[in-house]
């Protein structure tokens, strides 16, 4: 999709429909006034007349405006002003680019980089424009015998009042866009059914990401035999009762003028479907389990908006894939099992698989010497009772890095929660028999979880991010929704510009 720019009177926009955001007092925006003017005050007399009502998210589709180059004109509530805010502001964008979603244009311009967001510049207004315009084009419809028509929308061009803000919105709607095409990557791998999206597969679209990188992304794929060499033998026990073979991928991307710069390291979890085990899950909404893996898939998003935006950083991304199922090989609860560092782990619950895979992928990330490491996983159910469906645990062993984490989302408004990792947690995962327990009990259970990978952490900057209760919606609207690809986009990016600082300083 391409999002150019244009600063020039928006009445002489040549596009299929202009997109005005209107506030409910009735006070036009400076491109909307421009509009009113040259169109006998249409827009003023809608508001008046109570034709269209700024209610936040209400859309008003007029087929013809008089004196505008645009085919149409769509008009969309930004209900009240005082309450405008980020929320807000993505709430009608969304609600304006699903009608445009819906209309055979290909091409539209819109308005919203007038809309005043406190604490917000032009820069972030366009990328979160072109996030919701690939929000809203999104399909996923492989398996569908009749398909719907697909949307045509591939042009917004974004009208900017100020001549100076118009290389910011460049560079937003860049980065938008960029991100927008890494989260429909984590959705599509996301939606997957898990007798398509298995270890192989994931390995073989990392394989694919790396094929037409163009050479900045180096792919590596271990298998089982290479697994059991290196001695991962957590990560194997989750796939022992699968037909499926475990697989460990590592992406490494060098985008640093030093190929030596200590990388950042991303670790997602990829149990491509999660039965738990001979632990079983009930049936209900098992068939939710293939959602799994996003955590891996969030990881697949990100390098893929990172080799659109081409940071000036050194990334290696990990991804820890497994199936977990029953069967006579499968791992038992009782059964100890030895991982990659060397500790042993009574397994009570073989439903904890996530933490069991993970912990190796975290001692693999040792060999890289990072200067980060952040783990993303649907770990604990926990997680969705204590935050619900809008926030991200996060659980960090550097206070730095967690707070780095929580400005990103803030910045992606793809937010996040510290939660505490004391050490009065930790003896929660007391065994006697085994150095440590996969589970600490219900209590505190998204810390305990945290405090099992604590364990294999120790040796760098680490953070955890349990995507459980946003990495997709359930019931109708059930899908993965592409969660935490903008967070960890922005800690990327923002890390770029750290190092960037360093050099003037120095």
């Amino acid at each position: 999709m391409e999002f150019p720019v244009q600063t020039a009177n928006p009445a002489k926009a040549e596009t299929a429909c202009l997109v005005v955001p209107v506030f409910k007092d009735g006070a036009l925006l400076p491109a909307a006034a421009k509009l009113d003017d040259v169109s006998e005050r249409l827009i003023g007399q809608l508001i008046e007349r109570g034709d269209f009502d700024a209610r936040l998210g209400n859309v008003l589709m007029v087929p013809f405006a008089p004196g505008l180059n645009a085919d149409r004109l769509m008009l969309v509530g930004l209900g009240e002003r005082d309450k405008c805010r980020e929320g807000a502001f993505r709430k009608a964008l969304d609600a304006a680019f699903t009608a445009l979603a819906a209309l055979p244009v290909e091409d539209v311009a819109v308005a919203f980089n007038d809309v005043p967001v406190p604490d917000r510049a032009c820069d972030w207004k366009a990328r979160m424009v072109a996030e919701a315009a690939h929000r809203a084009v999104y399909r996923f419809d492989e398996f569908k015998s009749e398909k719907a028509p697909a949307p045509q929308l591939a042009r917004v061009t974004l009208l900017i009042s100020e001549q100076g803000d118009a290389e910011a919105a460049r560079q937003g709607g860049r980065i938008g866009d960029a991100i927008g095409q890494g989260m429909a990557t984590t959705r599509t791998l996301g939606n997957l059914p898990g007798n398509v999206c298995t270890p192989s597969y994931l390995a073989e679209q990392a394989e694919a990401l790396g094929q037409g990188s163009g050479g900045a992304l180096s792919v590596e794929v271990l298998d089982e035999e290479a697994l059991e060499r290196l001695g991962a033998h957590s990560l194997l026990s989750v796939g022992r009762g699968s037909e499926q073979p475990s697989r460990l991928i590592v992406m490494k991307y060098q985008g640093a003028e030093n190929p030596d710069e200590a990388p950042h390291v991303l670790v997602g979890k990829g149990i491509t479907f999660d039965t738990g085990g001979i632990s079983l899950k009930p049936g209900e909404a098992m068939d939710e389990m293939k959602f799994d893996m996003c955590g891996a898939a969030s990881v697949f998003g990100t390098v893929t908006a990172v080799l659109a935006i081409k940071p000036r950083i050194n990334l290696v991304a990990i991804v820890a894939a497994a199936e977990n199922m029953p069967d006579g090989r499968a791992t038992k609860p009782g059964d100890i099992i030895k991982t990659l560092k060397g500790l042993s782990v009574e397994v009570l619950n073989t439903d904890a698989e996530g933490r069991l895979v993970l912990c190796d992928a975290l001692t693999y990330a040792e060999r890289f010497e990072p200067a980060s490491v952040v783990d993303i996983a649907t770990l604990t159910g926990a997680a969705i009772i204590a935050l619900g469906h809008h926030a991200t645990g996060l659980l960090a062993n550097d206070d730095d890095l967690a707070l780095d984490l929580l400005d990103a989302g803030e910045t992606a408004w793809d937010r996040a929660w510290h939660l505490p990792l004391w050490d009065e947690y930790q003896e929660q995962l007391d065994s006697n028999f085994a150095d440590l327990a996969n589970i600490g009990g219900r209590p505190a259970g998204t810390i305990t979880a945290a405090c099992f990978l604590s364990r294999f952490a120790d040796k760098f900057p680490w953070a955890h991010l349990d995507i459980a209760g946003t990495a997709w919606t359930s019931g109708k609207e059930k899908g993965a929704s592409g969660r935490p690809v903008g967070l960890l986009t922005q800690y990327l990016l923002d890390r770029e510009t750290d190092h960037e600082v360093e050099i003037t300083d120095d």
